[in-house]
């Protein structure tokens, strides 16, 4: 559902997703995305999907974030935005979406049109007789 670039750091080049929310990110053991860079807290911050606004980015009291490069304690995040926790800079994305296989409709449909076709043709047979 969301994707997390990170830009920046020991683990820079690598991608967190987020398909459950709240999703946590910090230092501490249970947090949903775990980063041990220099400024992070233990619980950092938070993101939470909260209809109908859209994604929402809460950081905790004690800790320190920026958005686009402003500091921010509870804002709503857009596709691209860039998030600065501490040494750490990520981009925040929703992620690419796959689309289900169509071939079962797509085969029932073209049974239930010959079966029709089928079923006209022997309707005019049989009246034309």
């Amino acid at each position: 559902m969301v994707q997390l670039a990170i830009l920046s750091g020991q683990r820079a080049g690598a991608t967190a997703t987020a398909c459950r929310f709240p999703f946590h990110i910090g230092r501490e053991h249970g947090a949903d995305f775990r980063l041990e860079e220099d400024g992070v807290w233990d619980r950092h911050l938070e993101l939470d999907l909260q209809m109908p606004e859209g994604f929402v980015l809460t950081v905790r009291p004690e800790a320190q974030a920026a958005v686009n490069d402003q500091p921010v304690r509870r804002t709503l995040l857009r596709n691209g935005d860039l998030i600065a926790i501490g040494s750490v800079q990520f981009r925040f994305w929703l992620s690419v979406t796959r689309q289900g296989s169509l071939r079962l409709r797509e085969i029932l449909t073209w049974v239930s049109l010959a079966v029709l076709c089928a079923a006209q043709i022997a309707l005019i047979y049989r009246l034309l007789q």
